[in-house]
């Protein structure tokens, strides 16, 4: 049996998905593809999970496809691929549709697929010594893994082409100001900052980040009209929820001291 690519586990509210593969640079192969979708699903069906964390072991977050893989499978490789392709996509699909928050941490370089996760998650921070690839063309394949869902809607259709089609290398930087990634921060404070992070977005009220990442997502289809409606509701029925309650009086009390 195959030593796992992929260490999964859940802790305090939190679910962490580490790609556990650095000798071969965290590649995404059929074996990662299958244990991402395991990961997802667990994610999806656990209603004790706060926030899930995406990140990787190793100098490198994911160089992307196992393009060593397509070529031993050349023989079998359309039907190979599609595979891949229907498990990285379940996982995806899983990952962005959960209720709460995934964080993504990136150290090292995050390309092709490893890129298109990046830009799946909802709030990706990086290491200011990360890079960030697309890579697909460079190597004469096409994006997959969302990446041209997700990046026109990060930085607009034009500038999403021209990232695909010439394939510039990144900085953490860059990708910040372009919107591809919340947050950079130094390497030697990566660790600390990702766990502060995660820490803060699990302990949050009511699950107040939770809808307020539902809110995000609904405007994204909704008209001004039916966003406001859809504010008005949310904020009506989270504000007499218990946990409010209990949070408001917590901060009054604390302002009296």
């Amino acid at each position: 049996m195959s030593k796992p690519v992929i260490a999964f586990s859940i802790a305090d509210g939190i679910a962490r998905i580490v790609f556990d593969d650095a000798v071969h640079h965290n590649v995404v192969g059929a074996q990662f593809t299958k244990e991402l979708a395991r990961a997802a699903i667990a994610c999806e069906v656990n209603p004790a999970i706060r926030v899930v964390l995406m990140t990787a072991n190793g100098k490198e977050f994911s160089v992307g496809g196992d393009l060593n893989e397509f070529l031993r499978e050349r023989n079998n490789l359309r039907e190979h691929v599609r595979e891949m392709a229907a498990y990285f996509h379940l996982a995806i699909t899983a990952l962005n549709r959960l209720p709460v928050p995934v964080v993504c941490a990136v150290n090292g370089m995050a390309a092709g697929g490893g890129m298109s996760m990046a830009m799946m998650c909802d709030l990706t921070i990086a290491t200011r010594s990360a890079k960030f690839n697309l890579a697909y063309t460079r190597s004469g394949l096409t994006p997959d893994g969302g990446g041209t869902w997700f990046l026109p809607r990060l930085v607009g259709v034009q500038r999403a082409f021209d990232i695909m089609a010439t394939n510039p290398t990144l900085s953490a930087e860059q990708a910040c100001g372009l919107g591809i990634i919340a947050r950079v921060v130094d390497d030697d404070k990566f660790e600390a900052e990702v766990e502060k992070l995660l820490r803060q977005l699990a302990d949050a009220p009511s699950g107040s980040v939770a809808q307020a990442k539902r809110l995000l997502r609904a405007s994204l289809n909704n008209s001004l009209e039916q966003q406001l409606e859809l504010e008005a509701k949310n904020i009506a029925e989270i504000a007499s929820s218990p946990g409010t309650l209990a949070t408001l009086e917590a901060f009054f009390a604390q302002r009296k001291k």
